[in-house]
């Protein structure tokens, strides 16, 4: 056994190198051949298409086994009221640390030659009259779906939930008549992580697309003409990591380099093809070997992709106060707050939506009748941002799924040790469990909860945070 799993480690450590390698690659080629490279666009939209046709029937399977074999209709409550109520409060914070970034840096001041984006304005313009959601009850609509086959085609990942979780639920009530149904979905679900390590294989050749046509589209000189806005952001998100996200893991009682090596792999997927989906498989599996169970790994990750999209909330912030700056127009202390509020509820229920965050923008900027000039600038840089913003919601949601799966004392903090060990990482951690946490204990609201003592203890590693 255990040189099987040292096989699997070399082979998960060639494909990170040879992503690397793609990255490095994708860079020169976009760099020296641009119109060629911009042709190697299809190499990625290959790979993206390969990973969507994943996700549905991944989803679906885990989350109806978790459910249908550990949760109730009372504990199915408590997980999500308490993952609302993170998301929340998380993505406030966002609002706020781009709302900051933005008027310390004030990357709108001193933008030049924006008459060429003039060019832009009538797409602009469409996105603007696109409104995903007009109100609350549009929102509320749009998590049912008339069809499970329509939104698995779709990859809306909210109404994919909203069915599996009734789909469970009717699992319970018909009793020992639907465990061979959960038998075949516990068949498929481990199908479909063995699909997904296959599909990974292929990881290099669509970084090395996306990468190549990224740089070979908008050119190296991209980054010095709009440098400030996209030092800005990066600047923002990597604070927002390094100290909202640090902090949730700290109470929590992880690390936060630990988790962000064990996810490096997808997070890399993340940011070289600008696309969440691309990395969600790959993602739940590995958060579900850092010892988060598997039902909650299910519920928390897609439904965080619909209100937990830290980094483009984030952004939102930014660009809102980027395009205002950009016209000259100066907003008190009082109408960005009214904004950042309105930004609350416009940003969630569009994931999955092409260029989900300017449509966004742009109709929250002609609501309050701001000029949508900034919007054409961003437009060309869109890609570049996204990469980054993507890649903290990616990390934003794997913290989350800890952080719940801690709230519910259902964590495995074994798990997590030796998962760690298994891939040679470095963790600091305040936390150690003496019993074994399971969900017959964590869900059954009649039994005890899990005794935690709470001990000071180091793993052994090569790295401290």
């Amino acid at each position: 056994m255990k040189g099987f799993e040292k096989e699997k480690i070399l082979k998960q450590s060639r494909l990170t190198i040879a992503i690397f390698a793609a990255l490095l690659l994708g860079v020169l080629v976009g760099w020296a051949f641009p119109a060629f490279a911009v042709r190697l666009h299809v190499l990625a939209e290959i790979f993206l298409r390969m990973v969507k046709m994943i996700i549905a029937p991944l989803l679906f399977a885990t989350l109806v086994v978790g459910i249908a074999g550990h949760g109730d209709v009372k504990s199915l409550g408590r997980l999500g009221i308490k993952t609302i109520a993170y998301f929340e409060v998380v993505t406030t914070l966002a609002l706020f640390i781009g709302l900051g970034f933005a008027n310390l840096f004030k990357p709108g001041v001193g933008i030049k030659n924006i008459a060429s984006e003039q060019t832009g304005l009538t797409r602009i313009v469409e996105m603007a009259s696109t409104t995903h959601h007009n109100s609350f009850g549009d929102l509320l609509l749009s998590l049912c779906p008339t069809s499970i086959f329509q939104a698995m085609a779709d990859g809306n990942l909210l109404q994919i939930v909203i069915f599996c979780i009734f789909f469970a639920l009717a699992i319970c009530a018909v009793g020992k008549k639907a465990e061979p149904v959960v038998g075949i979905l516990n068949s498929v679900a481990s199908i479909m992580f063995k699909f997904t390590e296959y599909v990974m294989f292929f990881a290099p050749v669509g970084i090395f697309g996306a990468i190549a046509y990224t740089v070979g589209s908008n050119g190296i000189e991209i980054l010095y003409n709009y440098g400030k806005i996209i030092l800005s952001l990066y600047s923002a998100l990597a604070v927002f990591v390094l100290i909202v996200m640090y902090v949730a893991c700290k109470i929590v009682g992880i690390s936060l380099r630990a988790l962000i090596k064990a996810v490096q792999e997808p997070a890399l997927l993340t940011f070289t093809t600008a696309s969440s989906e691309a990395a969600l498989p790959k993602a739940m599996a590995i958060m579900e070997k850092f010892g988060v169970p598997k039902s909650i790994v299910g519920f928390v990750m897609p439904t965080g992709y619909t209100f937990n999209l830290d980094g483009s909330t984030l952004y939102l912030a930014m660009a809102v106060l980027f395009s205002t700056q950009l016209v000259g127009i100066h907003l008190t202390i009082e109408q960005q707050l009214v904004i950042m509020f309105a930004l609350m509820l416009t940003s969630k229920g569009v994931a999955g939506v092409p260029r989900a965050s300017l449509i966004v923008l742009a109709g929250t900027l002609t609501s309050f009748n701001i000029p949508i000039l900034g919007v054409a600038v961003l437009l060309g840089i869109d890609q570049i941002l996204d990469m980054g913003r993507t890649t903290v919601n990616l990390i934003g949601n794997c913290v989350a799924t800890v952080v719940i799966a801690r709230w519910e004392n259902a964590f495995d903090y074994n798990k997590m040790a030796d998962f760690i060990k298994m891939k040679n990482l470095k963790a600091n951690t305040l936390i150690k469990i003496k019993h074994n946490v399971s969900f017959n204990k964590d869900f059954n609201t009649n039994k005890k909860e899990i005794e935690v003592s709470v001990s000071y203890t180091h793993l052994r590693a090569h790295e401290t945070l």
